[in-house]
C-alpha cells in the first residue's frame, strides 16, 4: 500500500457495479475520489461510508457524460487541487436491448453510442489536458470482450466497444510522449447491473444471463483495474482481457446444468 495514497482518482458511473466496486478498492488503498454518476443520492451515501471507512477525501458530481456542455462544466468547477487528477477510469456505459440489427431500436442505439464511445470521449478530452500538463497520469478504460469478438445481435453494443479498444489504443500514441499511461480493462460476464438495464428492468431475463456460470464480480474487475493502476511507473499495461473461468470468448462459455 501507498502507491496510490493521497492521490486523486476520477470515476465515471460510480453508482454501482464495476465503478461502485472500483472506488471501494481505491479507497481502501487511499486515494482520494471524484465520484460520479447520474443517480447523485447513491454517491453521496457511498462517500460518506468510504470516507468513514478510509479516512479519505470524496468529491461527488452528478454527470450524465453524453453532455458535452455538463462534462466541461463539472472539469472546469474543479479548484486547483481536486483537478491534480493522478488516474482516470472511464466506466460509465451500458447495452440496451439485444435485436437483430434489422429490428434494432434507434433511441437504443443512439444511448449505447452516446454514452459508451462519446462519453468516454468528453471526459478524457477534457480530463487529458490536466495530465498532459503535469506530464504524469493514467486513463483506465473499461471495455469488453464485446470489443474483442462480437455475439449474436451484440451489434452495436459491439461497435461501441470496439471503438473503446480503438479510443485507448490511439489514445496511448496521441499521449506516449507525456509521461501518461493507458490501459483498456476488457471484462467478459459481470453480474452487475449491466443486465437489468439492458433489457430494461426485466429482472428474469437479466438472470438467465448468468444461469449456469459463475460470472465476475465487479470486485473482480476492480482488483484488475487497481493491479493496472499500481505498476512502476516504468510499466504501462495496455491492455488486459478476463473472463470468468467458463467463458472463453464473447460466444465461447460452458454453462453447468442444475
Amino acid at each position: 500500500m501507498g502507491l496510490l495514497k493521497n492521490k486523486i482518482t476520477f470515476i465515471t458511473g460510480a453508482s454501482s457495479g464495476i465503478g461502485k466496486a472500483c472506488a471501494e478498492v481505491f479507497a481502501r488503498e487511499k486515494s482520494n475520489l471524484i465520484l460520479s454518476a447520474r443517480r447523485i443520492d447513491r454517491l453521496k451515501t457511498l462517500a460518506k461510508k468510504l470516507e468513514k471507512q478510509n479516512g479519505i477525501k470524496v468529491k461527488c458530481i452528478q454527470l450524465d457524460v453524453r453532455d458535452y456542455d455538463q462534462v466541461k462544466k463539472a472539469v472546469d468547477s474543479l479548484n486547483k487541487n481536486w483537478k491534480k487528477i493522478d488516474a482516470l477510469i472511464n466506466n460509465a456505459g451500458l447495452s440496451r436491448g439485444l435485436d437483430k440489427i434489422y429490428d434494432g431500436k434507434k433511441e437504443d442505439w443512439d444511448e449505447m453510442i452516446d454514452t459508451n464511445v462519446k462519453g468516454l470521449a468528453y471526459v478524457t478530452r477534457h480530463i487529458l489536458p490536466l495530465m498532459v500538463k503535469r506530464n504524469k497520469g493514467h486513463v483506465i478504460n473499461i471495455g469488453s470482450t464485446a470489443g474483442h469478438d462480437v455475439y449474436p445481435s451484440g451489434n452495436v453494443y459491439a461497435a461501441t466497444k470496439f471503438a473503446v479498444k480503438a479510443l485507448s489504443q490511439s489514445t496511448r500514441y496521441d499521449v506516449l510522449d507525456k509521461g501518461i499511461k493507458v490501459t483498456s480493462v476488457d471484462p467478459g460476464m459481470v453480474e452487475t447491473e449491466f443486465s437489468i438495464v439492458r433489457f430494461r428492468g426485466d429482472n428474469e431475463k437479466a438472470k438467465n444471463v448468468y444461469t449456469g456460470i459463475k460470472p465476475l464480480s465487479p470486485k473482480d474487475v476492480a482488483e484488475t483495474v487497481l493491479f493496472c493502476a499500481t505498476r512502476p511507473q516504468n510499466v504501462n499495461i495496455n491492455q488486459v482481457i478476463l473472463t470468468p473461468l467458463a467463458q472463453a470468448s464473447s460466444t465461447q462459455l460452458i454453462r453447468k446444468e442444475k
